[in-house]
């Protein structure tokens, strides 16, 4: 004989844990378009939308601090074991990583309307195209949320590498620009900047994919976290008839 009051119990938490997830969905649905309409404001050099970014990140956070209180009542509350402890676990931690995302993409907005006071720099044409291979793995890993699917959350983390790869390129170009003229410093900083912030929420979206990972199969996924940012090692060679040149040494051995 099924105990009804146990019956209720159950479908409270599934509606509990379905309610968490939903919110991460939307919590990551928003850090997305952050993300995009930052690096749009600064294609279009439009300051009044890199301003809404910035004042729509307050949202994001408020979102994480509702995952956050309810993750924890739900512990406190439930108890939950097992697979279910996962779920829990996983909603609490993918929020915050996804608030790391929208905070980045404020930083991005804030750059920006800096840089649109300043003239148009070359390296800029190449911020939108690393931007999508963020987005898109910002996309997927929420896709691999929702349906559980381990293997998309894999290859989100090992798709990583090419942004890392990006960003080095983006990173020596950069400095090329710098050395040929000072003038180019302050727009190439801002600029290196929002490159750095834009690989670093591509690193949030691994961490995603890594939480996903885990939380369907129950262990962590095997082997380095690939890499491809040699940018650490770039060094800054002497002009050689009055223009510099940005070279990446090999990276140290072990």
């Amino acid at each position: 004989m099924t105990d009804p009051r146990g019956e209720h119990i159950v479908r409270a938490f599934d509606a509990e844990l379905q309610e968490l997830e939903h919110t991460i969905v939307r919590m990551g649905g928003m850090a997305e378009a952050a993300l995009e309409t930052a690096v749009e404001a600064l294609a279009r050099r439009n300051s009044t939308v890199a301003a809404e970014v910035v004042q729509g990140d307050r949202e994001i956070d408020l979102l994480e601090q509702q995952i956050s209180e309810r993750s924890i009542h739900t512990l406190a509350l439930r108890q939950p074991m097992a697979s279910d402890l996962r779920e829990v676990v996983a909603a609490l931690r993918i929020s915050g990583e996804l608030e790391r995302i929208g905070d980045y993409a404020a930083n991005i907005a804030k750059r920006a309307m800096a840089l649109n006071q300043l003239p148009p720099m070359r390296p800029a044409h190449s911020i939108p195209r690393m931007a999508r291979l963020v987005q898109s793995n910002i996309k997927r890993v929420l896709d691999a949320y929702v349906a559980r699917d381990a293997e998309l959350a894999a290859h989100v983390w090992e798709s990583d590498e090419e942004i890392d790869e990006t960003y080095t390129s983006l990173f020596r170009e950069t400095l090329t620009y710098m050395m040929e003229d000072p003038r180019n410093i302050t727009p190439c900083t801002h600029l290196l900047f929002i490159a750095k912030n834009i690989e670093r929420i591509g690193d949030h979206a691994t961490n995603v994919a890594e939480l996903v990972y885990y939380l369907v199969k129950g262990q962590r996924l095997e082997g380095g976290r690939p890499k491809g940012d040699t940018s650490s090692y770039t060094v800054v060679e002497p002009p050689e008839g009055g223009r510099g040149r940005a070279a990446t040494e090999e990276s140290p051995k072990p």
